[in-house]
């Protein structure tokens, strides 16, 4: 018996009861209950295949657009061919999706539609509900993308949440990022790496480092002195200017040690893709959560001050600057703020300031909370956003995750190959 049949003779039943008013009235008031409490499960099932639908959407779009040396016919019937095999794989169920391709002004332009039929809204009249998703994105032209993963690697990353290790969801994801984005553009898209926990082990000119005596430092990296630690300008003389190591600070007494452990080394920007996707491979969480310190180091990673000098000039406009920022909880460490002061508050502040002076130099931030529940970062991150309704993701799991990286790969894409 179908879950529609079951309501129904459960209904009948209810109306054909003459044990009394009170088992009446029971019965009637179940019927609202029941229906409400179905509608939400057609609801989540609606909402999981629009998801499913602009995921697979956004990445045949780009596929097309993204294509070298052929026609505009050939670049749509590539962009359907992969949408079809992407749908293919998720679009069960049941579920009806109609895509369309076109070229019009050097812009790829997609469009699918949505008919998901109801099991328990079908009981109020309601049979089926419909959607519409659309993905834009201009042919590839010849600009550039340098992109900067930001990663929440502390130990609460090791949770598991519907049957997956979270950290093993983000490296899944971001790999995926770096392995569509680079096959469609090797020579047009670079890509940085900092994994951050309670600190940041990174490489560094001596000279630039508090307390290091060797011409060139690697180590665990705690944050420099305010004002410093809220920009992407270069250490000087100034003590203050220094980034400071754990061992000659109040931030942290955990091992550093733990860092050569768990793999948990940043990259440069590169373009050698596999030294980021072989990075991602084999890292794994650590201690606490220092988020302003891991977005400190993204900014200066896409910064064209040393001591990382790899990065294009910000007025470069052929460049387009991308920091992805994810993380699973609240900042825990505490960070250098104003008159001296060491605290999570500042820490926090610091990440405010930080997102703001990116932006303000044209970098593109997109953050993501990943199973997070913490009120106010989930506000910072929202806050840190370049667009708070396109660049802010909430996901609660590794598929919803996969979907939010790919929206970042297509942001990404209709920004570097913008054709006007």
């Amino acid at each position: 018996m179908t879950i529609i049949a079951k309501a129904k003779s459960l209904l009948k039943r209810f109306a054909a009861d003459q044990n009394g008013t009170i088992a009446v009235m029971a019965g009637l008031a179940a019927i609202p209950l029941m229906l409400a409490a179905g509608a939400a499960i057609d609801f989540a099932r609606y909402n999981n295949a629009q998801t499913e639908v602009q995921a697979a959407l956004d990445a045949a779009a780009l596929a097309g657009a993204a294509a070298k040396d052929v026609t505009d016919a050939e670049r749509i019937t590539m962009a359907q061919a992969l949408f079809d095999q992407n749908w293919k794989g998720v679009g069960s169920r049941g579920l009806a999706v109609e895509a369309s391709f076109r070229i019009e002004n050097e812009k790829m332009m997609s469009r699918a539609e949505l008919t998901m039929p109801t099991t328990f809204m079908a009981l109020g009249g309601i049979e089926e509900l419909n959607s519409t998703s659309e993905a834009i994105v201009g042919i590839a032209q010849d600009k550039k993308a340098e992109v900067v993963l930001v990663l929440d690697y502390s130990g609460s990353m090791t949770e598991v949440i519907n049957g997956q290790v979270k950290y093993q969801a983000m490296k899944d994801a971001a790999q995926s990022l770096v392995t569509d984005l680079a096959k469609e553009s090797p020579d047009r898209v670079k890509f940085g790496l900092v994994p951050f926990s309670h600190n940041v082990y990174v490489t560094l000119p001596g000279s630039y480092v508090r307390g290091a005596t060797t011409a060139t430092w690697t180590g665990c990296t705690a944050d420099r002195r305010y004002p410093f630690n809220v920009s992407d300008s270069t250490p000087t003389s100034a003590a203050g200017s220094l980034w400071n190591q754990p061992k000659a600070s109040t931030f942290s007494s955990v091992s550093c040690a733990g860092y050569l452990t768990n793999n948990l080394r940043t990259v440069e920007l590169t373009d050698k893709f596999e030294d980021v996707s072989n990075q991602l491979e084999v890292m794994t969480p650590y201690s606490g959560t220092h988020i302003s310190l891991g977005v400190e180091f993204g900014y200066h990673l896409l910064s064209r001050n040393a001591p990382f000098t790899t990065a294009a000039p910000y007025k470069d406009k052929e460049t387009k600057k991308f920091m992805i920022v994810l993380t699973d909880g609240k900042q825990t460490m505490a960070g250098n703020g104003p008159g001296g002061v060491q605290s999570v508050a500042a820490a926090e502040a610091n990440l405010e300031k930080l997102c703001a002076s990116a932006k303000a130099n044209g970098i593109t931030i997109m953050t993501m909370a990943f199973d997070l529940n913490d009120t106010g970062t989930r506000k910072r991150l929202q806050n840190c956003a370049t667009d708070a309704d396109k660049d802010f993701f909430v996901v609660d799991d590794g598929k919803e995750l996969a979907s939010a990286f790919d929206s970042v790969k297509a942001a990404v894409a209709a920004q570097v190959y913008l054709s006007k």
